[in-house]
């Protein structure tokens, strides 16, 4: 801070401060240096500023009524922005929760270069893609690997399942003292990597894997009071085979059942209609509204599976895939309380409402 009081030049100083920008103006203490009766040149050589710097504190300080405050610093006011603010709110609207094909654009995913397109189509303006990404930030808007619906999904089948048909499921299987299990299959492959790790830029990391390829699927049913059962099989789901799996899930079981499963033609045979009218109602089979697994709280075993299998740790020389699958599977069925967190899962909160 400098300033010309009765011909005295007085200068705070502090060594670790060397940006004028910056400079305290709010202080009217000498400080912890002080200069007096010093030319303005040497007084402003001890910030390490250049000579000229001096000369306009004291006319800022001289022509606004010789306060100090004239040296506050200001914020620069820079480059307008190119969009209003209403534009950019407008131009969140045409992103948040809709694609580029609803805007004539054959992509169907944002990206920079699509959003400029758009803004230039729509307000005759052509930003930089560093531009964009500034925008869509000050927007709260970030890029991120979306979810996969299929676009043949009937949302009022699925709100019926929800409002309608699993209450009255739940219902039946109360008055009738029966279970509710949730079935689905998946695969598994040994040379599958399933999650990220981290190397140094621009180097891409390697994971060993067997070389030979080794491939199970697995089908299991899962109840939210916590119940788990699996089983593992080769080759792809035949109506016989499911229904020997529906066998050895049903060996023993003393309850009825209600069984919810996706609509897999291999669950839709025959076979399966009368093994299930063999069982005098024992067993009844209901299918979920199509081309929605998120419904099905089985679709997290999988997941939860293959993040936590072979994703962090790959088979080994001599390991089998199908004895680590089971193994891993036989491990989570000893575990009730995760069983149980898979439906807790917001797509699946209808489950517990009920």
């Amino acid at each position: 801070m400098v300033s010309k009081l009765d011909n005295t030049y007085y200068v705070c100083h502090n060594p670790f401060r060397h940006d004028a920008r910056r400079t305290d103006t709010g202080s009217r203490h000498p400080g912890n240096h002080s200069h007096k009766g010093e030319r303005p040149s040497d007084v402003i050589a001890s910030y390490g500023f250049h000579r000229c710097t001096i000369y306009r504190w004291l006319k800022a300080v001289r022509g606004r009524s010789h306060s100090l405050h004239a040296l506050a610093a200001r914020p620069a006011t820079g480059r307008p922005r190119t969009l209003t603010a209403r534009q950019e709110r407008q131009v969140f609207r045409w992103i948040n929760g809709k694609n580029p094909r609803q805007h004539g654009f054959d992509f169907g995913l944002w990206t920079r270069q699509i959003v400029r397109e758009l803004i230039a189509q729509r307000f005759g303006v052509r930003l930089s893609l560093a531009s964009i990404g500034a925008l869509l930030a000050r927007q709260g808007l970030t890029p991120q690997k979306p979810l996969q619906r299929a676009y043949q999904r009937d949302p009022e089948a699925i709100a019926r399942w929800q409002r309608e048909t699993y209450p009255a499921i739940a219902r039946a299987a109360k008055r009738n003292k029966a279970e509710i299990y949730f079935w689905d299959e998946s695969g598994f492959r040994a040379d599958a990597v399933h999650g990220k790790t981290w190397s140094a830029h621009a180097q891409t990391p390697v994971v060993h894997v067997p070389g030979q390829r080794q491939s199970i699927r697995a089908a299991s049913a899962i109840s939210a009071k916590g119940a788990f059962w699996f089983a593992t099989y080769a080759g792809a789901l035949t109506g016989p085979l499911f229904v020997d799996l529906l066998r050895r899930m049903m060996r023993g079981r003393r309850t009825p059942l209600h069984l919810i499963l996706d609509g897999l033609p291999a669950h839709k045979t025959l076979a399966v209609k009368h093994y299930v009218a063999e069982l005098d109602g024992k067993l009844t089979v209901h299918y979920l509204p199509g081309y929605a697994p998120d419904l099905n709280p089985d679709e997290l075993v999988w997941s939860h599976a293959k993040r936590t299998g072979n994703a962090r740790r790959p088979l080994q020389k001599g390991e089998r895939l199908t004895d680590r699958i089971t193994a891993q599977l036989t491990e989570m069925a000893r575990r009730p309380a995760l069983v149980r967190s898979f439906f807790r899962h917001p797509s699946v909160a209808y489950i517990s409402a009920c």
